[in-house]
């Protein structure tokens, strides 16, 4: 007899997607469409406010929203602790963040905490999380990837995106390279029976993936038709989090490595930056062509080795053995094939990282 089906999904999306020239000027419509309420808290930075907190400050109040403007730091938990609290006091309807990643991943915590909706609308696009519900917040000098809330609207206005620097959208193109590597690592874990995979963020992330590499060649600085090649897949690799539920659609072998840096403290890289090298080695740890993304990383003007990275030889093996420590519970290949400090400068050599 055949059992009883008992598989459940939930999938959470934004209701609107706006990327494109110009589209901040809609912002109002977007939140009087969405019928989100009469109050909201605008997190920004002192630059991102001039450069587009203000106009949405000014376009909000147009449409008789009372906004409350935060103006923050980094993505640290005193920062994030500073936001809860006034968010306590103003209680939201709606939360912004209008800003880099910092400023997304902080008014996303806000968010999830005050259970008010959350609106993200990137001045620039250094790494996927402008539409993914994961946040990265530094607490006791730690990285931790946390489960904020998922943008009810996203507002990217190419125009707005393609004015900051460059190096910027390099790195947001990496970090959806990368999500090659992350993959296939997601492939490693469920063929060993240690996690389900979701096809539809699977196929999401692949497309994300691959359109930036097969646009590489065409991305290029001060340029508001690169920044919306980049901008939509970008996007998308956030979109493949949201359905998974987790980062695991973006996140593998590749990103434990960048996290190990940023858990020694070694060098000066973005964070895309750093994944985008580390998915050359694990690419190559994998049995795959690594030759492929270091061209792509090259084309966009991407780090590919330890001199890009502003890190040490030293550095780059001690972060490759200490990746596999840094999440236990993600299986990838790591797992499956150990790295020791001979197969580590072996592979760094090989793949001409080091």
């Amino acid at each position: 007899m055949q059992e009883h089906f008992t598989k459940t999904k939930a999938m959470v999306f934004p209701r609107v997607v706006l990327a494109g020239h110009g589209v901040i000027r809609k912002i109002g419509e977007v939140v009087e469409s969405l019928r989100l309420g009469e109050k909201a808290m605008l997190v920004t930075g002192g630059k991102t406010s001039a450069i587009a907190g203000r106009t949405v400050e000014r376009l909000l109040s147009r449409k008789s929203v009372t906004v409350n403007t935060v103006l923050t730091g980094e993505a640290t938990q005193a920062n994030l602790d500073g936001l809860i609290s006034r968010a306590e006091e103003f209680r939201p309807d709606m939360i912004l963040g209008v800003g880099g990643g910092s400023k997304i991943d902080l008014a996303k915590m806000a968010a999830r905490s005050a259970g008010a909706e959350f609106l993200s609308v990137p001045t620039s696009a250094s790494h996927d999380g402008i539409s993914s519900p994961r946040a990265s917040i530094v607490k006791d000098g730690k990285h931790l990837s946390l489960e904020g809330a998922t943008p009810i609207a996203i507002v990217a206005d190419t125009r707005i995106i393609s004015r900051a620097p460059y190096r910027m959208l390099a790195s947001g193109c990496a970090d959806v390279l990368s999500n090659s590597s992350a993959l296939r690592d997601w492939e490693i874990a469920a063929k060993a029976g240690k996690e389900m995979m979701s096809t539809t963020a699977y196929a999401l992330s692949s497309y994300a993936s691959g359109s930036i590499m097969r646009d590489s060649g065409r991305i290029r600085r001060n340029d508001e038709t690169s920044t919306w090649l980049a901008v939509r897949p970008i996007i998308a690799s956030g979109l493949a989090m949201g359905v998974a539920g987790s980062s695991r659609p973006a996140s593998g072998s590749e990103h434990l490595f960048s996290h190990a840096l940023d858990a020694i403290g070694a060098g000066t890289a973005l964070h895309g930056e750093q994944c985008g090298v580390g998915a050359i080695m694990m690419t190559a740890h994998q049995g795959a062509d690594w030759k492929i993304l270091r061209s792509s990383l090259l084309k966009l003007g991407c780090p590919t080795d330890i001199e890009g990275l502003g890190i040490t030889g030293e550095q780059l093996v001690e972060a490759m053995l200490m990746s596999s420590s840094m999440r236990k519970e993600r299986y990838t290949v790591l797992d499956r094939k150990p790295l020791t400090r001979k197969s580590a400068l072996m592979l760094a050599k090989k793949t001409m990282v080091l």
